[in-house]
């Protein structure tokens, strides 16, 4: 089958994904345009003397195009979307949004002709925006966007009907592409928007017009593009000029409390003229407060306040960082009117995301003591980064097994890249990290930072890396492999995956013995 991907690598999950349209996976199939209302949302011209259609979603992207979808032709850096009409209806789209005819289509019936397919595309979304009643909740943030989404969606589903973007539909197509394919009826509909510039925020928040925004945190992320994170921070707080009129008229802003640019947070939403600023955090004075934290590997218990309600909860991801947005989620459905014991209960059932801390059991070839590969190969940050190293350090390898980091570099750092790299020795050496593999001329400063004993290999780029991994892994081993999206670090991932059986040689580097700890780990207060 022809294959379609289209936009740009916004990276740190600030960008495009495989998938092609929103995630309604908590509710069952439905209409979400007719024939009628769709032409006239976009403006278009089509053959209305035709047998009508339904579409009960909306797609960019061939590879993930569900049959009863319409297909958005969409021209992009590299390919152009009318090349690929004839395959969109091979694998059952119910209609095309095209500028021009493709060749040998004339006269089919099933093409809605507009001037430009990107911003039919937006009004799609926005007419979708515009006649939905459901609450909206926009997210951003350096870090943590797409985790906090997902908890967001398992939440609201459990006091409602939830519908939220696909992946990390969260850029200048992602966002239109998410709004489009929001059914009429949804109670609450949760958007993800990412930048790595200023300005771009204010563009999709004109979009989503969200009644509830949601800051995770602000951090050293696409900082190439900024003069110092303050400007990142107020980046981020252009989420709030969307809130200030129409339906979203009284809005509400939820901050990181303990995040040092909070005051600038809470100053730009004043600013634009909210006035129900609330936050989370360990701070004494956040609306959700965490009481205490036990981390194990393989959860984290979470007791808190939320608007002085107790709750208690467990998650399935490991970090503190996961329960202090786990708090963002739960405050949001308490303003909302949600019973948030019940929002608290559906967390339980979140597993971390492929590419961003799941987990996998690798066949080592020895009976019982597995290779567990953590996958976080979508994102990378010098605050992320450090997040992972210390879940690594809670994960107790098995019998003769090491703790093994494989690392790619972490883009749009700017001029302190090479330092911001190198520092990484220091965090990854206190999380107890047996060996570090890098690729990239980035991590060539951590790989020249670390001790002798601490050195795999480093390599040119993930190709390169991918070609000794299962040459270096031993039974027992638990594997970080973690960068930017444009590292391709999901090369290693997929390499992992491809170890046969009977696992692979001695590996270089210095081995520790680890006695065959525990997996499951302890619970520690933190």
């Amino acid at each position: 089958m022809a294959t379609h991907h289209q936009g740009h690598d916004h990276d740190q999950g600030c960008g495009c994904g495989a998938a092609g349209k929103g995630d309604s996976s908590v509710l069952p199939q439905q209409v979400v345009w007719t024939r009628d209302a769709a032409v006239k949302a976009v403006g278009g011209k089509a053959d209305m003397s035709a047998p009508s259609w339904n579409a009960y979603g909306v797609s960019i992207n061939t590879r993930t195009l569900q049959k009863g979808d319409i297909f958005v032709a969409l021209k992009g850096d590299a390919l152009d979307g009318h090349d690929y009409v004839a395959a969109a209806f091979e694998v059952g789209a119910v209609a095309a949004i095209v500028s021009r005819v493709p060749a040998g289509m004339d006269g089919d019936a099933r093409l809605v002709v507009v001037a430009d397919t990107m911003k039919a595309l937006e009004a799609l979304g926005q007419a979708a925006r515009t006649r939905t009643v459901a609450k909206i909740v926009g997210i951003t943030g350096s870090v943590g966007k797409t985790g906090t989404k997902e908890m967001l969606k398992a939440a609201y589903g459990a006091v409602g009907r939830s519908y939220a973007s696909g992946a990390s539909h969260n850029n200048h197509w992602g966002v239109p592409l998410s709004l489009a394919g929001m059914p009429v009826d949804v109670d609450t509909g949760i958007f993800e928007m990412g930048m790595n510039h200023a300005g771009e925020i204010a563009a999709l928040t004109a979009q989503v017009r969200p009644d509830i925004a949601i800051i995770t945190t602000i951090a050293d992320v696409h900082i190439e593009h900024f003069d110092n994170e303050e400007g990142i921070a107020r980046a981020k707080a252009e989420i709030f000029s969307g809130m200030s009129g129409g339906v979203s008229e009284g809005g509400i802003a939820i901050l990181p409390r303990d995040n040092a640019h909070f005051p600038v947070l809470k100053a730009q939403a004043q600013a634009q003229g909210l006035h129900k600023i609330l936050s989370f955090g360990e701070h004494e004075n956040a609306d959700a407060r965490l009481v205490s934290c036990l981390l194990a590997s393989n959860g984290t218990r979470v007791q808190a306040q939320v608007l002085g309600q107790d709750v208690a909860f467990t998650l399935q991801i490991a970090g503190k960082h996961i329960a202090l947005n786990a708090l963002a989620v739960l405050l949001s459905v308490a303003v909302s009117g949600g019973d948030v014991a019940a929002a608290a209960k559906a967390l339980q059932g979140i597993e971390a995301i492929k590419g961003r801390g799941k987990r996998e059991m690798i066949d080592s070839g020895e009976a019982g003591n597995p290779i567990t590969l953590i996958d976080e190969s979508y994102n990378a940050s010098p605050v992320a980064m450090n997040a992972a190293f210390r879940v690594l350090a809670m994960i107790d390898p098995g019998r003769g097994g090491r703790r093994i980091a494989i690392l790619g570099d972490m883009r749009e750092l700017g001029k302190d890249g090479a330092r911001l790299h190198s520092d990484l020795a220091v965090p990854l050496q206190a999380a107890g990290i047996d060996l570090v593999y890098t690729c990239g001329s980035l991590m060539k400063n951590l790989h020249d930072a670390l001790p002798e004993s601490k050195r795999g290999a480093h390599k040119k780029d993930s190709q390169e890396l991918a070609t000794i991994v299962p040459d270096v892994l031993s039974p027992g081993d638990v594997v970080l492999v973690k960068g930017s999206n444009g590292s391709k670090m999901s090369v290693v991932v997929e390499a992992m995956r491809r170890i046969p059986a009977g696992g692979g040689s001695t590996p270089t580097g210095q081995k520790t013995d680890h006695n065959n700890q525990d997996q499951n780990g302890t619970l520690h207060a933190v």
